[in-house]
């Protein structure tokens, strides 16, 4: 920045001029009379200006003025001709037309500390470099001049220059220091004693003494906030205020002592901070973002243009340093955003954190909650949970929910295994099962060592399992249990224990049939079949010899069954238990007697009086008495027979022959069955030791017989006789 030596003059009105005292160095040095001054007694008023008529020195025929041009009334702010007299002037101030011009006086210190300097060539144009620039319409140069006075200095030979002294009618410039008669044009501020157009008026102290006059009190536009851009204009200065106010802090405007602009910067800086502090993971909103830069942006440029031309009130050493620290102070939004954007994404990655754990959390909650439940109840929330960890451990391996997955792991374990734990080892077969496979669906990086050790529990929890189940007399249960024992762990020593099991649980179930102690034989027998079918479907066991002796024990219990149902008068079950037991063990040294129970129960179905008596299993000794038995009817026929001896004999059908009653009755009413030649009837004959016998006579092939198509009787066979039985068939037609 430029330094002005009145910039540190206080504000204040300009003082009022007194034309008639001479102004401060106006007296000429006391060592020589002044150069511009007539000599003493003269009674001239000398001007530095060419005499009316004849031209300046270093002026150009054009600057010269006619000697009959017409006077004109003076206007504000505008030269008065030179053949006019200044006003208040006394012709003592008249130059005399021959007045010779002097050589120039060398260069004076003004009051301000400057010199004065030689004007400018006539008609050159512009402004010198040591005037001020034109300003509300002023001139420069020559040309300024010939329409009103400036401030710039006056050639001392008179010839032209920008110097205080009105400007003659012939349009050359005024030439000495007096004041011109229209006034100081192109002036600073609007009235006043240095008003447009409106100059001091003259006074014998100075007008035509070669001085400047008075200087004002304050610089043009001094003061804070500048003089409404009439001072010398500061870009780097501007640049300062702006970038201080870009520092959120409104510098620029303290600065300037424009309060009410650093209270707003101050105002928006404070909502700002509000709104965004504490830092959250959300940030500020982008609108408030806009609108504070805005602010910001508003206020820089309004510093900069208040700037522009503003005095400031700090000395030169401190305005040296004003735009290094306002370069310095841009730190203060830009460190403020860096620390917040670090806050912020220090408050995201917690809150990312935070929703991790919560995450965690969830599946802790899940795998709590499942704890000591049935594990088909409660595997899908134990598998959710499990790919949480799973994805926790992956997606996000630094997270402080990552490293809690493993203690959340064997947590994990202990809560699926629990059953196993409380000896509840049906329960535990399919969580451990679960357990021993995670290798199979778990990444091995997080899963770890985990799964190694469930193979024994698991062969263990199987094999009690179905040691329980066979206890319970659930036989399917159990040996679901001990085939999948067997099909994946076949060298566990728990597949030895398990044939020992099941063996001694087999021979156990069958040594009531094997011994005949059972109390209801069809019930064990059933028992101990069930149980003997599923040992023998047990794949991967050594179960040949108790199934063997299962099968022994199954065959007695079916004929005790069978004899049971037939003591009970279960006639039709023990027809039907000793039937099956004949086509079972047909080389059964007790199958013919199971077929003679049959029998013997097919007859007490219908003649209960046969079932009295179970048959015998052995044959009676002694004589036999013959009985010959025809069929004298149309279709075969079954006889059955039970007494001392059992059994069953079949006729075939008599072609001839018809049934007796009805029309054949009507018509040979003599008829007697079996009254023909004995040739025509099939014949069998029995050999029955004596006793007392029951007979059923049925069509043959008929199973159990119908009513109206069976026979009953009673004989008794006594030694020493023949007996003859003609079977024939009645009807009502």
């Amino acid at each position: 920045m430029g330094e002005d030596p009145n910039d540190a003059r206080p504000e204040h009105a300009p003082p009022k001029l007194d034309l008639n005292k001479p102004g401060p160095g106006d007296e000429p040095p006391a060592d020589r009379p002044p150069a511009d001054r007539p000599p003493a007694g003269s009674g001239e008023t000398v001007m530095i200006r060419p005499a009316r008529g004849g031209t300046p020195r270093d002026a150009t025929p054009a600057d010269a003025v006619p000697a009959d041009a017409a006077p004109r009334d003076a206007v504000p702010g505008e030269a008065a001709p030179a053949d006019a007299p200044p006003r208040d002037a006394t012709p003592a101030d008249a130059v005399p037309a021959d007045a010779a011009p002097r050589d120039p006086a060398p260069p004076q210190a003004t009051p301000t500390g400057s010199f004065r300097l030689p004007a400018p060539a006539p008609g050159a144009g512009g402004t010198a470099p040591w005037e001020a620039p034109p300003q509300n319409g002023g001139s420069t140069g020559a040309a300024a001049s010939a329409a009103a006075g400036s401030f710039g200095p006056a050639d001392p030979s008179g010839a032209s220059g920008s110097g205080f002294g009105p400007a003659d009618s012939s349009g050359t410039a005024g030439s000495g220091f007096g004041p011109p008669s229209g006034g100081f044009g192109g002036g600073f501020g609007a009235g006043g004693p240095y008003g447009h157009g409106q100059a001091p008026a003259a006074a014998p102290g100075w007008a035509g003494a070669g001085t400047l006059p008075p200087p004002p009190s304050a610089p043009p536009g001094s003061g804070p906030g500048g003089g409404g851009g009439q001072g010398e204009s500061r870009p780097l200065q501007a640049v300062a205020v702006g970038l201080l106010n870009l520092s959120c802090l409104g510098l620029g405007y303290v600065l300037l002592r424009q309060w009410i602009g650093a209270a707003v910067c101050w105002a928006a800086t404070a909502a700002l901070l509000l709104l965004a502090l504490p830092a959250d993971a959300d940030g500020v909103p982008l609108g408030v973002l806009v609108g504070y830069g805005a602010v910001l942006l508003a206020a820089a440029a309004d510093g900069a243009r208040r700037g522009l031309r503003a005095s400031l009130s700090v000395g030169a050493a401190a305005r040296r340093l004003v735009l290094p620290l306002a370069v310095v102070l841009l730190a203060v939004p830009a460190g403020g955003a860096v620390a917040y954007g670090s806050a912020r994404d220090d408050a995201r990655e917690e809150a990312f954190q935070q929703s991790l754990l919560a995450r965690l959390a969830t599946a802790d909650a899940l795998v709590k909650a499942k704890e000591g439940s049935r594990f088909e109840l409660a595997e899908s929330d134990y598998t959710t949970a499990l790919d949480t960890y799973e994805k926790l451990a992956l997606d996000h391996p630094g997270s402080r929910a990552a490293k809690l997955v493993p203690e959340r792991l064997d947590a994990y374990v202990t809560s699926v295994s629990k059953p196993y734990t409380d000896k509840k080892y049906c329960d535990a077969v399919d969580p451990l099962k679960h357990l021993r496979g995670l290798p199979d669906t778990v990444d091995a990086k997080v899963l770890g060592d985990r799964a190694d050790g469930f193979d024994e529990p698991l062969a263990q929890s199987l094999y009690e399992c179905g040691a329980g189940e066979l206890g319970r007399e659930s036989t399917a249960a159990a040996h679901e249990a001990f085939t999948e024992l067997a099909a994946t762990f076949p060298e566990s020593v728990y597949v030895g224990r398990t044939e020992k099991l099941v063996g001694d649980g087999l021979r156990k179930a069958a040594a009531p049939l094997s011994d005949g102690s059972a109390s209801d034989p069809c019930a064990t027998t059933e028992e101990v079949r069930t149980q003997r079918s599923g040992v023998a479907g047990l794949k991967g066991y050594e179960l040949s010899g108790p199934v063997a002796d299962a099968d022994r024990a199954i065959q007695k219990g079916v004929f005790s069954c069978g004899t049971k149902q037939f003591r009970d008068e279960e006639y039709s079950d023990a027809v039907k238990t000793m039937d099956q037991y004949a086509k079972d063990y047909p080389k059964s040294p007790q199958t013919a007697h199971a077929r003679t129970i049959s029998i013997a129960a097919q007859i007490a179905d219908h003649e209960p009086a046969a079932g009295k008596k179970l048959p015998s299993a052995t044959v009676p000794g002694g004589s036999r008495m013959p009985m010959v038995v025809s069929n004298d009817g149309k279709d075969a026929v079954e006889l059955l027979y039970t007494g001392p001896v059992t059994g069953k004999i079949t006729l075939g059908a008599c072609g001839t022959c018809t049934n007796y009653g009805g029309i054949r009755g009507a018509v040979d009413p003599d008829a007697k069955p079996c009254g023909g030649a004995s040739s025509k009837y099939p014949k069998a004959t029995l050999q029955l030791p004596a006793g007392t016998y029951h007979f059923l006579q049925r069509r043959a092939g008929g199973g159990f017989a119908v009513a109206g198509e069976t026979k009953s009787s009673k004989a008794e066979i006594e030694p020493g006789y023949t007996y003859t039985n003609c079977l024939y068939v009645t009807s009502g037609l």
